[in-house]
């Protein structure tokens, strides 16, 4: 027999699949009986439902990895104030799909080396900075043309991304797009997504080439937080109306900060300690976890 919803209920489990997958219904009513949820509301007929539970189980954690293991992503959080006013997001392979820094290294011919050091401070395994600096260094010399070369070629944008920072801006809420990358690249991405405001690090240039500096003090972890900070007071809302995403360990700050971070399509390291995951969903999984319908989704 269905359940009802319970007007007491206090938590909200979201399940998502992939957008060219189908959501089991079999498996949704099983997951809603274990947990003795209320009746399953289905935000996408394919690839999205949400119950609402008393209490979520000690077991949560098990579930979500045996939910992983199938292609099914879930978010369990407070039912209260789950729409959010404020969506922090990454910029690299996270609003989009490469790391500006490692296709710049492409087209200087030192592809390899950049990127082997890009992954090892995404994985928190070298210091964010210092790695910055390093891997901006090897790029000396090279001409700043490259950059509008590589965004018109190399540069594509995450599924979803669009539809998610329209549809949030739509029911009030403000976009800011934080990355540790460069403002050459975020001012692009910002446009082009609808982004209210972008924040980044800044390359020197100097005789139409690139110096090997970068603007001080460097964009990273400590700065993410302070964004969130800043627009929260600017905004007058808290840590609860916050949605940050992101990928890398310099992202964890604001992610565990936010009363909804997520890491998407994560290092290991970051999904071990950020609140929440997507895995398999594009970002369009970030309204759905919200309880936005598909219907109530808004085109760029």
């Amino acid at each position: 027999m269905a359940r009802k919803t319970r007007g007491f209920a206090m938590f909200t489990v979201t399940l998502i699949t992939n957008p060219a997958m189908i959501l089991d219904p079999a498996l949704v009513r099983a997951l809603r009986d274990a947990m003795g949820g209320g009746d399953a509301i289905w935000l996408d007929p394919n690839s999205a439902a949400e119950f609402a539970v008393a209490k979520l189980p000690k077991a949560l954690a098990e579930i979500r990895d045996s939910l992983n293991a199938e292609g099914v992503d879930m978010i369990a959080q407070p039912s209260a104030g789950r729409r959010k006013k404020l969506l922090l997001a990454d910029m690299d392979s996270t609003m989009i799909q490469q790391e500006c820094i490692d296709e710049l290294a492409v087209a200087a011919g030192i592809g390899p080396q950049v990127s082997e050091i890009t992954a090892r401070a995404m994985n928190g395994e070298l210091d964010f900075e210092g790695a910055l600096r390093e891997r901006v260094a090897l790029l000396k010399g090279l001409a700043e043309s490259v950059i509008a070369d590589v965004l018109a070629s190399r540069i594509t944008m995450m599924p979803g991304g669009a539809t998610l920072v329209a549809t949030m801006r739509a029911h009030g809420a403000y976009a800011a797009l934080v990355s540790g990358g460069f403002t050459a690249f975020t001012q692009a991405v910002a446009a082009k997504l609808g982004f209210d405001e972008h924040r980044a690090n800044t390359l020197h240039i100097e005789n139409g080439q690139l110096a090997g500096t970068v603007a001080e003090p460097i964009l990273g972890r400590a700065a993410k937080v302070t964004a969130l900070d800043d627009l929260s007071a600017k905004l007058g809302i808290t840590d609860a109306d916050v949605l940050a995403i992101g990928d890398g360990a310099n992202d964890l700050g604001m992610l565990t900060r936010a009363h909804l971070g997520v890491a998407v399509h994560a290092k290991p390291v970051v999904q071990a300690e950020a609140p929440h995951a997507i895995n398999h969903g594009d970002l369009t999984a970030l309204l759905y976890a919200q309880g936005y319908a598909r219907a109530e989704f808004v085109a760029l």
